[in-house]
């Protein structure tokens, strides 16, 4: 098994960092709309949806990694071509994937020699240790 791929332990470090990310930045958003004396709901469930839906994908296929593969040493590439980021409409796909399937899809981890998970082989992406 090769070690510059991501075994399941920094994998679900780096969801549980980003699922307290994900909690801080919604927190901040709700901080801020509370100093407006009037923000309709659909702004608020409209900046929820942008933070909760958007936040993986966009960070994944801009940078390659969110606050949580940042802080564990990871990175998320395409898997034909490790030097390149994954394209967004495959980061979303993966997200879903990753949603739906929950811990069932990190699971499959250990199954196979690239460590991909079942939304990274949707995805055709892997999850490289950097350090």
């Amino acid at each position: 098994m090769n070690d510059d791929y991501a075994r399941l332990p920094s994998r679900v470090k780096a969801a549980f960092i980003d699922g307290v990310t994900i909690i801080i930045l919604i927190y901040g958003i709700t901080e801020i709309l509370s100093l407006f004396d009037f923000v309709p709901n659909y702004i608020r469930g409209g900046l929820f949806f942008l933070v909760f839906f958007l936040y993986e994908p966009l960070l994944i296929s801009l940078f390659g990694r969110t606050v949580g593969h940042l802080l564990c040493d990871l990175v998320v590439k395409n898997g034909e071509n490790e030097k390149k980021n994954i394209l967004f409409h495959l980061a979303v796909i993966r997200f879903i994937l990753k949603v739906l399937l929950g811990w069932l899809s990190l699971l499959t981890v250990t199954g196979n020699e690239k460590n991909q998970a079942i939304h990274d082989f949707a995805a055709n992406s892997v999850v490289i240790n950097i350090k």
